[in-house]
Formats: C-alpha cells, sequence, structure tokens
C-alpha cells in the first residue's frame, strides 16, 4: 500500500525514485525568471541553523516499487534535477525520465554526465539546455559557494503527494491546470478587508475597486464600465478626477449613477474570483494587448510599501509574508478603505508611468516595451468613446523614449518582483507629486546602485547587472564617440533592452586558437558585456572575430559590446589587452560622470 503524503527533503528527492513525465504534461518551459526565482527562494530562505523551508507540493501516482507519475510540479522537478545535477549531487542518470521524448531524455543525460560529447543540436532540448545555463550562469554571476548551497538543500521539503487509487488520471491532470484547488493569498486578503467594513455599499464598491485592479494586463480606467469610468475619472479618462479624495469620495460618485451594484455580479466575482464579461469593457485585443510589469499580488505588495513608506532592507516585497504584511490593512474599516483607495490611485499611476510589454502590429509575436497613458478619443463613426495611447511624456518625444529605456534598463535587470524596489520608487513620488522628474528620479536612483555595488574594484562574475545595464543606458542616451568619430548615435531607434543576464568574456576564458589572456586582462570591465544566455551559448569559445562574424545579432544585445566590435575592426582589426584597458577607463569614466 502507497503511502499518501511524504516529507521530503529536496537533497533525497532523487535519492532510489525514478520519476516519469506523461505525455500529456508539456515540455519544461521554465525560463530565467522563474529558475532564478527558486534559488533566490532557497538561498534566502535557508539562513539560521534549524530554520527549514517548504517548497510546494509535489502529486505523483504510485506506478510501481519507486516509479511515480509525475502529475503536478513536474517544472519545478526538472528544475531541482537540473540544478542538483549543477551541484554535483549523486543519483541515478534516469532519475527523471520524459514519456515519448528522447531530445528531452538525452538533454537531461547529457548534463548528468560532465565526460559526455558535444550533444548535436538538433538531437537536443533547447529549454533544458538552457535551464541548465540559467543555473550555471546564476551561480557565477551571484558568486554563490556550490557546497554551501548543497547543504542547505538538506533543510529545503517538498511534500510528495500520492492521488487516489483508479483515479482519471488525464481528466485529473485537466483539472489541477483548469482551476487551482487551494484559495490564493490574495483572494484571502480581499476577504479579510470586506469582513471588516460596514455596509453592503462599502463592500460592494470595495470588491468592484479590487476586481477592477486585479485585471493587470489592461489599463484600469477598460475595466469600469461607461457610467462609472464618467464619474470617476477625468474628462479624457487618464486620471482620477480631482474630487476623488478618499474611498467615500469613490463611493459618491458610483452612488450617483448607479443606485445599486448588481449583487448576483458580485457574487460570482466573490466565488469565482474571475473578471465577468460585461457590456462597455475593453474589448478582447484590448485585453490581450498589453503585458504588466508585475502581477496582481505583487502590486498589492508595491501599494503596501508604499503607504507605510518602507525601503529596500524591509523585504517589502517579498511574498513569503503576504498576509503578515497587509494585515494592518484590515484592522479597522477605516484602514481598510483607506488600502482600497490607494489601490486605485496607484493603480492609475502605475498604468500611466510604468514599463509595459505592448503586443500589437509588427510586434503583435515579440512584444515592445511601452511606455503610455490612456486618453478618450470620439469615434464619430460609431458616436461613441474610444481609448487611444499616446507617449506617457509626449508621444514618442525623446523625453519618452529615455524614460522608456531607462525603466527598461531596471525591468531586465531586477527581474524578481521582491527586488522591483525601482517601482515603489515611482509611486511614492508621484503620489506626492506628479509634477516629479521622474527621469532624474530613476537616474539618481541607479547611479546609487552602481556606486554601491562597488564596481571599480570588482572583476568577472563579480560585477553586477545594473553595471553593464546603467551604461548601456547612458551610452543610448548620449551616444558615443571613439578618436572624434561617432559610432554610437544618441537615442538610437532601433535598439532596445533585451533580458540579459550571462557575462560575456568577448577574448573567451578558454579560447580555441590563440593566446590566453592574464585573469586580471580577461576578467576585466573592458573585456566584459551582458547578453542573453542563449548568446552566451552561441558565442561559446569563439575568438571575437569569429563573434562579429558570425553573431552580429547577439553584438546588438548590448551597447557596450557594439563599442568593443567597433574597436576590434580598427587598427590591426584584433581585440588586445590595451583595447581592453582603455575601453575599461573609458565606461568608467562615463559611469563616474554622468
Amino acid at each position: 500500500m502507497t503511502e499518501e503524503l511524504k516529507i521530503i527533503p529536496v537533497s533525497d528527492v532523487f535519492a532510489n525514485i525514478n520519476y516519469l513525465v506523461p505525455i500529456y504534461q508539456r515540455n519544461y518551459a521554465w525560463g530565467e525568471t522563474q529558475i532564478e526565482q527558486l534559488i533566490e527562494d532557497i538561498e534566502s530562505s535557508i539562513d539560521g541553523f534549524n530554520k527549514n523551508y517548504f517548497l510546494g507540493n509535489l502529486i505523483v501516482n504510485q506506478t510501481d516499487n519507486n516509479v511515480y507519475e509525475v502529475i503536478d510540479g513536474q517544472q519545478r522537478l526538472t528544475t531541482l534535477y537540473l540544478l542538483e545535477k549543477y551541484l554535483g549531487i549523486v543519483f541515478a542518470k534516469e532519475a527523471l525520465r520524459f514519456e515519448a521524448r528522447e531530445k528531452s531524455n538525452r538533454t537531461l543525460s547529457y548534463v548528468s554526465d560532465s565526460s559526455n560529447q558535444e550533444l548535436i543540436e538538433e538531437l537536443s532540448s533547447p529549454e533544458i539546455l538552457n535551464g541548465f545555463q540559467i543555473v550555471d550562469n546564476y551561480f557565477k554571476n551571484k558568486n554563490i559557494d556550490k557546497s554551501r548551497f548543497a547543504q542547505k538543500l538538506k533543510r529545503v521539503f517538498l511534500i510528495r503527494v500520492q492521488v487516489p487509487q483508479n483515479i482519471d488520471l488525464n481528466h485529473y491532470f485537466e483539472i489541477m491546470n483548469t482551476r487551482g484547488e487551494q484559495l490564493e493569498l490574495h483572494e484571502i486578503a480581499k476577504a479579510k478587508l470586506l469582513e471588516v467594513l460596514k455596509s453592503d455599499h462599502d463592500k460592494d464598491v470595495a470588491a468592484l475597486i479590487w476586481e477592477k485592479c486585479s485585471d493587470m494586463n489592461s489599463y484600469v480606467q477598460m475595466n469600469f464600465n461607461v457610467d462609472v469610468r464618467r464619474n470617476i475619472f477625468t474628462e479624457n479618462w487618464s486620471s482620477l478626477n480631482q474630487s476623488i479624495k478618499n474611498f467615500d469620495s469613490i463611493k459618491s460618485k458610483i452612488s450617483a449613477e448607479n443606485k445599486s451594484i448588481d449583487k448576483n455580479f458580485l457574487i460570482d466575482i466573490l466565488k469565482e474570483n474571475k473578471m465577468i464579461n460585461v457590456s462597455n469593457t475593453q474589448s478582447e485585443d484590448e485585453n490581450e494587448r498589453f503585458e504588466s510589469t508585475i502581477s496582481f499580488p505583487n502590486f498589492l505588495l508595491q501599494v503596501n510599501a508604499v503607504m507605510r513608506k518602507l525601503g529596500e532592507e524591509d523585504a517589502s516585497l517579498d511574498d513569503k509574508h503576504f498576509l503578515n504584511n497587509l494585515s494592518w490593512a484590515w484592522s479597522t474599516a477605516e484602514k481598510a478603505k483607506d488600502f482600497l483607495f490607494h489601490l486605485l490611485k496607484c493603480r492609475v499611476l502605475f498604468d500611466k508611468y510604468v514599463l509595459k510589454r505592448e503586443f500589437a502590429r509588427d510586434y503583435k509575436e515579440t512584444g515592445k516595451w511601452s511606455l503610455q497613458r490612456l486618453e478618450k478619443y470620439r469615434d464619430n463613426k460609431k458616436n461613441n468613446d474610444k481609448p487611444k495611447y499616446v507617449g506617457t511624456l509626449g508621444d514618442e518625444g525623446n523625453d519618452n523614449k529615455k524614460l522608456r529605456t531607462l525603466q527598461s534598463c531596471l525591468r531586465i535587470t531586477y527581474t524578481s518582483p521582491k527586488t522591483m524596489h525601482w517601482i515603489t520608487v515611482i509611486l511614492s513620488n508621484l503620489l506626492e507629486n506628479e509634477a516629479t522628474d521622474i527621469i532624474a528620479m530613476l537616474e539618481n536612483y541607479c547611479k546609487k546602485k552602481v556606486v554601491d555595488s562597488d564596481y571599480q574594484n570588482r572583476n568577472g562574475f563579480g560585477f553586477e547587472r545594473i553595471v553593464f545595464s546603467y551604461l548601456d543606458y547612458l551610452i543610448y542616451r548620449d551616444g558615443y564617440s571613439y578618436d572624434g568619430k561617432e559610432i554610437i548615435s544618441p537615442m538610437q531607434e532601433d535598439w532596445q533592452f533585451q533580458f540579459r543576464s550571462s557575462i560575456e568574456h568577448f577574448h573567451p576564458q578558454h579560447p580555441v586558437e590563440g593566446e590566453s589572456w592574464e585573469q586580471d586582462d580577461l576578467n576585466g570591465f573592458g573585456n566584459l558585456a551582458l547578453i542573453t544566455v542563449s548568446g552566451n551559448s552561441k558565442f561559446s569559445n569563439l575568438p571575437p572575430a569569429g563573434k562579429i562574424n558570425s553573431y552580429p545579432s547577439i553584438i546588438n544585445q548590448s551597447l557596450k559590446l557594439k563599442i568593443m566590435e567597433k574597436m576590434t575592426r580598427l587598427g590591426d582589426g584584433k581585440w588586445t589587452e590595451e583595447k581592453a584597458n582603455r575601453h575599461k577607463d573609458e565606461m568608467f569614466t562615463i559611469l563616474k560622470n554622468k
């Protein structure tokens, strides 16, 4: 008879066990954000001698002695497999297998044995290889001690849950992926807030604000019906009406045109926690056009940090203590109202001034960085009002491009929601004064991060990402000239930040041809650039000329790297220690003086 529930240390999860991922599950799909978040959670949670950390559930079906079919949790389990193989933890090669996916199994076997020959690209799983590379880069960039981290895994636990016998597994898997069985923490927070409010009208308006703010992938104005929108927003829809000073003023505006809110509608929302399509809300295309920088639960933590004036040292954006962080908001009815008012006010400012990804026109598949405010325009043909999106600081003017690029610099540097304190800084300052010079404010924020990183005394993987990212922003903003000749023009139209986390040695650490450099030159800032994990993998140990000629699109990921390319082409056509040192000095001068 099988055990229904077992607590297992992550260090032993693959010990004498075989896991099989069924064919009906999707391929491994975790990327940089999820993998790094998992490693960060473990690294930051295990700090005291007696402290343990619970990582979640692993739902399985036992099919044989020590053989388990993975029903839910395979993305995390596969990542743990890659992580433990990277750390050198020994277990059987086939401790994890994918049913009828030989590319995946071949790649898992490849990362399990460092003596394996190079894996042929056509016969490998790029997702699994990319995952392993992300783990490798993260440990190197953060300078994490592998043996110490491996010890932490003994105090990190999974709960392995056996599904009931004779269950229809296909149906069970479908249920697991379409309806979460556990109540989300933000749903509990919502219930707590509504519970302390006195009147039905207060509860109705609170539920309405909450639900409209919870859809993060559209502009919040478009989530309200037309009547409410006219009453609580300005004539052009861009901001909250000046008469909206607190929760009760929102309530009075809604009640003026809406004598009662449909109770059944609210009951459905509370029970099912989903958006109900009603007339005069955003169209389906509108709802799919934008992607928010953060999720709704993370946004709630941002509002909390703004209201309580919490600094970065308070771990204010860490969701490990989500309910405890917010509990003050439902201690009284007045505090609940104040939180809900600020929730809406911050959400309007967030939509107007914080970066999004936009999927439209030429960028419908890949997306592009977007910094736009919503405005109303009149469609005379259809005789109704519609939204349009214009640059927040002027439609595609230089200030808007500058701010958009500055925020994308921060977005690709601080990828975990719990490190996105720059959003808190924006919201806090704009709440006090919407006329704040947001560009100067964020540039000062970046400068402090760069200075605090002690970059002038770092080398190799010791450089923090913000140093590379902010430098690229400065080059984008001002352009760059070399020996009196402009080689990077200011505000290049065709360049934007990509999600980059891998420190690239332009002259490789293990060159396939040519001489090796001294460590100081090799790991000096002049020889380094920040590129994507896949770009680093493609560059491999090619010499600089080979990288330039074979992968121009990867060179284009970094403006610093483009300067290094131009310098390589000059003179003898080679990338030398002298050029690298001159480049380092010039880049440090930019960072110190701008």
